[in-house]
């Protein structure tokens, strides 16, 4: 668990060539959950954060290459080493949010920082292979995005047309 004057290093990597995002409130979404530790499992590991924004594709061959499924997935987390400063890393896919949002009516960019949510998430403990576990996730997604939504804290996720 981090401490309370904890200070992150955060490295954003956009890899998708259309995505618009705003870093410093990017920065701001962990932050803010890591201010919150305490509600979601102690939160995540100290050490850096890496989030990696990348096509369906590109997340679809570290899904093969690192857990054997070559399928397209919405977000991949690594668990860093915290005893060389790492926190660990999420991989969002935002084709993957986009598509969803799409066919389910919802604010691509509210969907992308749940993808974010999620990956922190696991990142602090959370699981969603079991249905009970699962469900857990779900609750803590939904206090996280309520915690960000009251603080006003919005990423800035648009996509420009090429």
């Amino acid at each position: 668990m981090p401490p309370a004057s904890f200070i992150r290093e955060i490295a954003i990597s956009n890899r998708y060539p259309r995505l618009s995002l705003n870093r410093t409130q990017l920065k701001r979404v962990i932050t803010t959950l890591d201010a919150h530790a305490v509600e979601f499992l102690g939160g995540v590991p100290s050490g850096e954060l890496s989030l990696v924004f990348l096509e369906d594709r590109a997340l679809a061959q570290l899904h093969a290459d690192y857990l054997e499924d070559p399928t397209t997935t919405d977000v991949i987390t690594f668990e860093g080493d915290s005893g060389h400063g790492l926190a660990g890393e999420i991989c969002v896919s935002v084709d993957t949010a986009r598509a969803y949002a799409q066919q389910h009516r919802h604010d691509f960019a509210t969907e992308l920082l749940l993808y974010v949510v999620h990956g922190w998430l696991h990142l602090a403990g959370y699981d969603d292979l079991q249905p009970v576990k699962k469900r857990a996730m779900r609750r803590a997604e939904t206090r996280a995005l309520k915690i960000l939504m009251r603080s006003k804290i919005v990423p800035g996720f648009a996509l420009r047309r090429i």
